[in-house]
Formats: C-alpha cells, sequence, structure tokens
C-alpha cells in the first residue's frame, strides 16, 4: 500500500494541481483545483481514480478557482485552508476578474484545517501543517510514508512565497519553513506549487532565502 501522485500545471500562472491517490484503494484526493478541470478529470478517468474529496493550501484564485465547480460535479467535499483565509475564498469572484481568470464562485469548504489535523486518501493520511505567511491560513500536507510534503506556495525550489499580498508576512513565513518544515527529514519531496520539485535538504543547504534570515 502507498501514496502515489501526479502533477498537472493548470492555470495560466502554471500552478502544480496535484492529484493524490491510494494505489490499495484507487480512491484520490485532488490537492489546488485552480482550473483546467477537464485535463485534471482526464487523468483521474484514465487511471481509474476515484477522486473522494479536494483539498486546498491557500485561497488564491490559482489554487482555488476550479474547486468549488469540481466539487459540484463530483459531490465531493472540500477540506482546507485553515479558517484565516476565509477572506480569500469569499473574495474568488473578484480575483477571478482582476486577474483574467474565468469566473469563479465563493466557497466554503466542508471542513477548516488547523495545525496537526490529518487527511485520509483512501487508506494513506497526510498531517496538515499550518504555515501562515504567503497567506494567513496557508497549510501544507505531509506523508512521513511518502516522504512527500505538498507545500502550495510556501516553499519553492531556491525561493520563497511571496508575502506582499493582504495579511501576508515575511517573518511568519520564515518562521514556519524553519519551525515546521524544516524539522522533517531532507530527504523528504516537496511538491511546490510552481515550477519544478525540490527536497528540504536542497533548500536548507542552498535556499538563499533561508540561509540569509539569521536562523541557525
Amino acid at each position: 500500500m502507498a501514496l502515489h501522485y501526479h502533477v498537472i500545471p493548470v492555470t495560466p500562472f502554471a500552478q502544480n494541481c496535484s492529484i493524490l491517490w491510494c494505489d490499495e484503494t484507487q480512491r484520490a484526493a485532488v490537492v489546488d483545483a485552480g482550473g483546467d478541470l477537464k485535463r485534471i478529470l482526464d487523468f483521474v478517468q484514465t487511471n481509474g481514480l476515484k477522486i473522494e474529496k479536494l483539498l486546498l493550501t491557500h485561497g488564491h484564485i490559482d489554487h482555488a478557482g476550479g474547486a468549488a465547480e469540481l466539487a459540484d460535479q463530483l459531490g465531493v467535499e472540500i477540506e482546507g485552508p485553515q479558517a484565516e483565509d476565509a477572506f480569500w475564498l469569499d473574495q474568488l469572484p473578484q480575483q477571478s476578474q482582476a486577474f483574467g481568470f474565468p469566473a469563479s464562485t465563493a466557497l466554503t469548504p466542508q471542513r477548516w484545517l488547523n495545525d496537526g489535523d490529518t487527511v485520509s486518501v483512501g487508506k494513506q493520511t497526510l498531517r496538515v501543517i499550518h504555515c501562515p505567511g504567503h497567506t494567513p491560513g496557508h497549510v501544507v500536507f505531509y506523508s512521513s510514508d511518502a516522504g512527500l510534503l505538498v507545500a502550495g506556495d510556501v516553499l519553492f525550489q531556491g525561493s520563497i512565497g511571496r508575502t506582499d499580498f493582504p495579511r501576508g508576512n515575511h517573518r511568519d513565513l520564515l518562521d514556519a519553513i524553519h519551525s515546521k518544515l524544516f524539522i522533517l527529514p531532507d530527504d523528504t519531496t516537496v511538491i511546490t506549487g510552481h515550477g519544478p520539485f525540490t527536497t528540504l535538504g536542497d533548500e536548507k543547504r542552498s535556499n538563499p532565502f533561508v540561509m540569509n534570515a539569521g536562523y541557525r
């Protein structure tokens, strides 16, 4: 029994939408269904998967813009992010207009997530880690068995998330990376919100934003 994953870059922002599934049950979760829903559903159908829920790392349009529509199509629930991102999810229609995305509707997830919660994908379990800074309610999903971290816009290869959006906080973001993510194993694979994968060990050793932040 193992957790598998596949990433589909979606939206004009090439956001890494992740499909996670349990190979024993073929049950799946879609993380950050920002758009391009047909591509997501085509992969799911081709591989014989059954989506049982949607997960959100945070409320920005490129990550959450297609979630309400997909949940309605499939009759599944949305879990995450943490409740401090409610204002971003309420503003999805305004975000879609501002960035030229297809019209999106405001949404409220069936389950808000908090630090230390768990989410299931088939018979697999992922831990929820609250990592504020990019947005106040940003969460990430960690599987110790798979050595996998779905990081959203917290950590990138050689970079970190922007903190110049409303209620962003640079110090909170760096604190979360150092105190919550960098305590995980160095060989953890990181699915970033945009761009190539990385590992936590590589970012500890070479990411200039975290190396020069004054932590010891």
